[in-house]
């Protein structure tokens, strides 16, 4: 069954307010009958307020937005975050006095305000849902949308999966991609040959396991499989295995599943705000140039089609490689751009694939541009008066 994701662009024809990105989001709160949904209801706002010097996150403006159409609808609005985000999230921008509402830190300050969710997925055997996401009656799944080193991709799934999670299981959700056995060590019991591997990657991604001298550890999130490694691995002893990069995402779809089990049907909505998207995650500390064209902001219930949209919407761009901070390097131009950035066994559309198989939702879905872009004829250009 098809689901609907309300779109808007981030082209205007006008110069006009109207126009612009918050007046579109706007819209598509009303699209989606926010105010009407949330009377009365506790109204967790889950969304990355970023840390230290990160300014790329979704700015205040939106958030207003978001928090004024909670409270005129009767519901009781706060933001949340992980617990070192929202310390500090003041610093940017963030505070009750610009939009409208505290900010908390989602499973409690010292991340010791959880409930426990048995799950089985690898070695994750326990799912740690943070307490206010399960304290709160609604939810306003709210993500910006950049990419990401573990998966290439951070959207509505990756903003609920690790935000609404307690420190432990963020872990996990990471170690997971470890579970599948990668490295052969009795295929390689020559230091000589396990330090020329060490030295072939450009990325420091393939190092000694501190655990377990004389054995290899692949950092997953620095890996962009460029498989300089592999052609000095003696024969059987490394695998760059597609599984050890899916698990994470599989992981991912597993947790937000949890995450959206703690919430009655029709009490959970999605916006995504696709502009300033970075290589890397919010969650770095600092931002860097853009790495796609603004494409807008979306809107929907359903978790799957709004992931899959953003995808393929910003899928239609071009990355832009002068941009890229020069220790990233691009060896694939298949797929999606986030792919290129990333590698081609981090294949974004991976996690919505996963979402749809836990019947989550559908990707199959129809785009519904709430103000779509209108090609005019030459006008005068609107101006400030100077009185």
């Amino acid at each position: 069954m098809s689901s609907t994701v309300f779109f808007g662009s981030a082209r205007q024809a006008r110069l006009e307010a109207k126009e612009t990105l918050p007046a579109k989001l706007d819209l598509i709160i009303e699209r989606l009958g926010l105010r009407e949904r949330v009377k009365d209801e506790t109204v967790a706002i889950k969304m990355h307020t970023g840390n230290n010097m990160s300014y790329s996150t979704i700015h205040p403006v939106f958030v207003r937005r978001v928090v004024q159409a909670v409270k005129d609808g009767g519901g009781k609005p706060f933001v949340v975050d992980v617990n070192w985000d929202a310390a500090g999230a003041e610093l940017r921008g963030y505070a009750s006095e610009t939009i409208g509402c505290p900010v908390y830190p989602a499973a409690g300050p010292d991340e010791k305000y959880f409930y426990d969710h048995a799950r089985t997925y690898k070695s994750i055997k326990n799912f740690r849902v943070a307490g206010l996401i399960q304290d709160s009656s609604f939810m306003v799944n709210f993500s910006h949308i950049k990419g990401h080193p573990s998966c290439s991709f951070g959207g509505a799934f990756k903003n609920i999966a690790l935000g609404c999670m307690a420190g432990e299981t963020r872990s996990a959700m990471h170690d997971v991609m470890h579970y599948d056995q990668y490295w052969f060590p009795e295929k390689c019991p020559e230091p000589v040959d396990r330090q020329r591997m060490i030295e072939s990657c450009p990325f420091s991604a393939l190092v000694e396991d501190k655990h377990h001298p004389g054995q290899l550890h692949l950092h997953m999130e620095q890996c962009n499989q460029c498989g300089r490694c592999l052609k000095v691995a003696p024969a059987g002893s490394l695998k760059i295995d597609a599984v050890n990069f899916h698990s994470f995402q599989e992981a991912a779809a597993t947790a937000a599943d949890v995450v959206m089990s703690t919430f009655a049907p029709g009490k959970v909505t999605n916006l995504a705000l696709a502009t300033h998207m970075t290589p890397v995650c919010d969650c770095f500390g600092f931002t860097s140039m853009p790495v796609l064209p603004d494409a807008g902001v979306f809107g929907s219930d359903d978790i799957v089609a709004i992931d899959q949209a953003v995808l393929d919407v910003t899928g239609k761009s071009r990355l832009i490689e002068e941009n890229l901070p020069t220790v990233m390097e691009v060896h694939t131009r298949e797929g999606h751009p986030f792919r290129w950035l990333h590698g081609p066994l981090k294949d974004p559309y991976v996690v919505v694939a996963y979402g749809e198989k836990l019947g989550m939702g559908s990707r199959d879905y129809e785009l519904v541009d709430v103000l779509p872009v209108e090609k005019v004829e030459r006008s005068a250009m609107q101006y400030i008066a100077a009185h």
